[in-house]
């Protein structure tokens, strides 16, 4: 399952994905999801991060997201990348509160690079 942190702070985001970067996690492996489009693609440029588009998710689940609600897209993505559904609705529902995901793929211990 990828590692995930949750931040209300889009600079201290930031600094966050730089550190990870230093310490070697390639910025593929690194992804930034919030409720705000805008928000994540400012983010995800700033901090030279991904966010998770069509590459990410299989065609169908693409398509079904064009019809679907922003809560629905984001657990969608989320479950796409490894979370389960009941996971990906917890940190949906925290997106809903304004905070903004940190999600590493890697299987690196990032753990103990962001303490």
């Amino acid at each position: 399952m990828p590692y995930i942190k949750e931040f209300t702070n889009d600079e201290k985001l930031m600094e966050a994905v730089q550190k990870l970067q230093n310490n070697g996690i390639s910025s593929k492996e690194i992804y930034v999801l919030s409720h705000d489009d805008d928000r994540t693609k400012r983010i995800a440029d700033n901090a030279n991060a991904n966010t998770i588009g069509l590459s990410e998710q299989d065609v169908k689940t693409f398509v079904g997201n064009i019809f679907s609600k922003k809560g629905d897209e984001l657990r969608a993505k989320l479950q796409e990348i490894g979370f389960s559904e009941e996971d990906a609705h917890e940190y949906e529902e925290d997106m809903d509160e304004g905070k903004v995901l940190l999600i590493v793929t890697s299987n690196e211990n990032v753990e103990h690079i962001l303490v």
